[in-house]
């Protein structure tokens, strides 16, 4: 007989974007069925080095004003998500560094990492980001990619596996004028 998960945590990447808002909707609906707490990581790098070097220094953010408008984001993202209060437990976490780096990190000894999808500009299948792919290239632990999901009143989010499109035959011209 094999055992039943019945604890842990799934960790999940915030960046205040629609797909990482599906994604925590989703590992949330798995967390209630697996009894786990939902980790919801943003992760967030000062943008200094970014900046050429003779931009003035007033245009330049502090650390201290990057670090809080990644708090707000993140929090804003929950309250966007949760309302007031989710239904399980949900932890944020605010991390320095790269995100893949960070999402790597907290993912070891987890029972999954839950990555948003964003949807393709050509209508297609969504697509990882670079810090998706790193994540599924390094992750020591399942990576579920979940696709933006419409917002329904309640309804749980499951994730299905893309499957090829089926093409429409092709009719010859001089048939389909006869």
């Amino acid at each position: 007989m094999t055992d039943i998960v019945t604890a842990g945590r799934i960790v999940v990447g915030v960046d205040g974007s629609e797909a990482s808002s599906s994604a925590l909707r989703w590992a949330v609906e798995q967390a209630r069925a697996l009894g786990a707490e939902v980790v919801a990581v943003h992760a967030w790098e000062p943008s200094g080095p970014g900046f050429a070097p003779y931009a003035p220094v007033a245009a330049r953010p502090t650390a201290a004003a990057e670090r809080d408008a990644a708090a707000r984001r993140l929090a804003d993202t929950l309250r966007e998500v949760f309302g007031r209060r989710p239904d399980v437990a949900v932890r944020a976490e605010l991390v320095e560094g790269p995100a893949a780096r960070v999402l790597l990190e907290r993912a070891r000894g987890a029972l999954l990492l839950a990555l948003g999808r964003t949807p393709h500009e050509w209508g297609e299948a969504p697509v990882m980001g670079a810090v998706g792919r790193e994540c599924l290239r390094h992750a020591p632990v399942p990576v579920v990619a979940v696709p933006v999901v419409p917002v329904r009143s309640h309804a749980p989010l499951t994730v299905a596996a893309a499957e090829p499109r089926a093409r429409a035959p092709r009719t010859p011209a001089h048939a389909a004028s006869g």
